[in-house]
């Protein structure tokens, strides 16, 4: 049986990306066939090794770092001596693609900027993923997830102004910013196959937060009004006998006498006629619903609002997600044997493509685990080309 082609094959990334933004993306290159060279500090490592109490073994390959990490090799390297910045330059030479998230800058004051890495290797492309962007009044503060939140106006928007505002509570900015990373670095690819030349990429946890807000954005410039999908009058999370249902009342040419039909009360359209007369009289509507709701369970509610062909699903636990069979099906559980936890699951790739499916290639590295199988391929490499 032939070995399997995958899209990034014979692609070379040099990573320096730590926590969740940069290593979500550097992850995804290295499920469809990038060769990721992960280059963490001697005896530390990725900040996320170090999430979970004292530097065991076991701390530092714990579940947080090992999700992020399958098909990375791990090569330890003091950026700081003499020897490992030519170690990094010398890596750099035959490498396609360097990937950072650090503040704004600070590859630079390595000696490992865009600027200088495409002196020694024109076709380089230097990705980063920054807090705020490379220039600004906040280019060099401390970009994180909560702090993106509440910048870009993502946090201030609550479903009702009697919820107190709170954080999202999983890493959304990152995980955007590490996508739209993906893309910059895979079109940067492409353009270097017509050009020959590499570029910079830059995305930002700021500037995926306003891009995930286009359609709000554009209400707001346009009729200086604020567009939250949560708030909408006929949608909502309803608690049952035994559970919650979220409701979305929307895509139909009456959804409120369908809700009503689904909820077994009296048809309230004919009183609230249409989105403007609802919006105003929101928390009757939607106290009508909960108080209804309320008498029976999820599956008797759903099973109804189904009937109706109305938007609806219970709220469930990640563990009940994970549980469900449709999440097996579609490929998104990755069972390993890792040699330090031992059997554990972690959360395959969400993009299918039926001629190159994601394969764990190489589990996620113990802190250093191929510095000497590098170093040795490198100095191959540089014996090879002194020879010609």
């Amino acid at each position: 049986m032939s070995e399997q082609i995958m899209p990034l094959d014979g692609i070379r990334v040099i990573d320096f990306t730590q926590v969740m933004l940069g290593p979500c993306a550097t992850q995804m290159l290295g499920d469809f066939g990038a060769d990721v060279i992960k280059i963490e500090r001697p005896g530390a490592g990725d900040l996320s090794r170090n999430f979970f109490g004292k530097p065991s073994e076991e701390a530092m390959n714990n579940a947080v770092f090992i999700s992020l990490n399958r098909n990375k090799r791990s090569v330890e390297i003091n950026t700081k001596s003499a020897e490992g910045r030519q170690q990094v330059l010398d890596l750099v030479r035959s490498a396609d693609v360097v990937v950072d998230n650090f503040r704004a800058g600070v590859m630079d004051r390595l000696g490992f900027g865009y600027e200088a890495l495409s002196q020694i290797n024109p076709g380089i492309i230097c990705a980063s993923g920054t807090g705020y962007g490379p220039t600004g009044p906040y280019a060099h503060k401390g970009g994180q997830d909560v702090l993106a939140q509440a910048m870009s106006g993502v946090m201030e928007k609550t479903q009702d102004p009697s919820i107190p505002k709170s954080i999202y509570p999983t890493t959304l900015c990152d995980y955007s910013a590490g996508m739209h990373l993906v893309q910059g670095i895979l079109a940067a690819l492409l353009m270097r196959d017509k050009t020959g030349r590499g570029q910079k990429v830059g995305v930002s946890l700021y500037d995926s937060m306003i891009a995930m807000q286009m359609q709000e954005a554009a209400q707001w410039s346009k009729h200086n009004e604020v567009l939250n999908w949560a708030a909408m009058p006929l949608t909502g999370v309803f608690d049952t006998t035994d559970g919650a249902i979220v409701l979305v009342g929307a895509f139909k040419a009456n959804p409120l006498q369908d809700i009503c039909t689904a909820l077994e009360i009296d048809d309230l359209s004919p009183r609230y006629p249409n989105l403007d007369v609802q919006r105003a009289n929101k928390p009757l509507l939607q106290q009508a619903f909960r108080d209804q709701i309320a008498t029976n369970s999820s599956e008797y509610w759903l099973q109804r609002l189904e009937a109706q062909d109305l938007l609806c699903a219970p709220v469930r636990s990640l563990g009940d997600a994970l549980d469900d069979p449709q999440t097996a099906i579609n490929g998104m559980l990755c069972p390993m044997q890792h040699p330090v936890l031992g059997e554990v699951t972690v959360v395959g790739s969400p993009v299918h493509l039926s001629d190159a499916p994601m394969q764990i290639r190489h589990l996620p590295p113990r802190l250093g685990e191929h510095t000497q199988q590098v170093l040795q391929e490198l100095a191959l490499q540089l014996r090879s080309e002194a020879a010609e």
